[in-house]
């Protein structure tokens, strides 16, 4: 039986940690920011955050808002997790494959942020008020774009990232049951 996991949710939320707590349970990765991050080097771009926002948006607005999930279709197992899904048409492709799931990541503003500020990514803003003004740029409602409210608001079980990875593990596993899956 296929198992899809999607991710979806504000950036230094944790996504990356729940990816590999799925990996260790046996799933491939996929990133719909791969397939960007390709892009944006085959158009001779380096990969600054909004490099890589720009180009996305390009993508969906030349092949289709849904362009990146299709994108990624191809390379996925039966038992794949999918995360950096920012548009809801992205869900929707998704969607189609039977035995997909939308998981939700989240966690308080200021632990986002000081997520950010030790993973170090360029661009992620270096006070909070950057922070903030970031992650709002990356919340729209419509278009071609970046829709990470609308995208987590489409999750199917959400995850609170707040504590420990090994108290993520436990709300992963539990979110998952909530939808029939066991890991």
């Amino acid at each position: 039986m296929s198992l899809y996991i999607g991710l979806t949710g504000p950036n230094a939320s944790g996504k990356g940690e729940v990816a590999r707590i799925l990996s260790e349970q046996g799933f491939t990765l996929h990133s719909l920011s791969d397939v960007v991050r390709e892009e944006a080097t085959r158009r001779g771009l380096d990969h600054s955050r909004e490099n890589l926002i720009r180009t996305g948006t390009s993508l969906r607005r030349e092949r289709g808002e849904g362009a990146l999930a299709e994108r990624i279709l191809p390379m996925l197992s039966l038992r794949s997790v999918i995360d950096s899904i920012r548009n809801p048409a992205e869900i929707l492709v998704l969607r189609a494959l039977s035995g997909f799931h939308l998981l939700g990541v989240d966690a308080p503003e200021t632990l986002r942020f000081e997520r950010s500020r030790t993973r170090g990514r360029v661009g992620d803003g270096a006070s909070l008020e950057e922070f903030r003004r970031k992650e709002r740029l990356e919340k729209s409602d419509s278009g071609p774009g970046q829709q990470l409210g609308v995208c987590f608001s489409m999750a199917d079980v959400v995850v609170n990232n707040d504590g420990t990875l090994e108290s993520l593990r436990q709300r992963v596993q539990e979110a998952l049951a909530k939808r029939g899956v066991t890991l």
